[in-house]
């Protein structure tokens, strides 16, 4: 009994670490308005999802870096990001103000009870995921700089 208790453990841990697409869950955007994540990401282009926090330095290196190239990213790709906050209800009404005064081009939406974070199985942040067509295609956890370069290939090697 206790080796069959074990294989449904393990089982469910593996499959919730190949989480292949992005679950339809409800996030927030700035202005407070409720949205479906399914219905946010775009269906004929690739999607960065990027999770973040305002207390996360990585994270905010990470969103520059990114904000610094992705005019030319959406010229040549028409590439899409979106960062998704995962602060908490005592920071969330930070991130408003950070994200106007870092003037980020991104469409920033609010994961207010960590419920997409959860689903995708994200423990740490900065994770960045890259979606195509609702299915992700690349995962990423932490920063380094330069890895916007690296981001960048894989999304070119991606666009149809």
């Amino acid at each position: 009994m206790k080796k069959i208790i074990l294989f449904c453990l393990l089982l469910t841990t593996i499959m919730s670490y190949s989480q292949k697409t992005v679950p339809n869950k409800r996030l927030h955007n700035l202005k407070g308005t409720s949205v479906n994540i399914s219905d946010e990401i775009s269906k004929d282009k690739i999607t960065i999802l990027s999770f973040w926090a305002t207390w996360c330095v990585p994270c905010l290196n990470e969103l520059d870096a990114i904000n610094d190239v992705y005019d030319e990213w959406q010229e040549e790709t028409n590439v899409e990001l979106i960062a998704i906050s995962t602060d908490d209800s005592r920071s969330q009404k930070r991130v408003k103000a950070l994200a106007n005064g870092k003037a980020w081009d991104y469409k920033i939406l609010l994961d207010k009870n960590q419920e997409l974070q959860r689903a995708l199985n994200i423990n740490t942040v900065p994770e960045l995921l890259v979606v195509k067509n609702n299915k992700i295609i690349y995962r990423h956890s932490g920063y380094s700089p330069g890895f916007e370069d690296e981001l960048y290939e894989i999304i070119k090697k991606n666009v149809d």
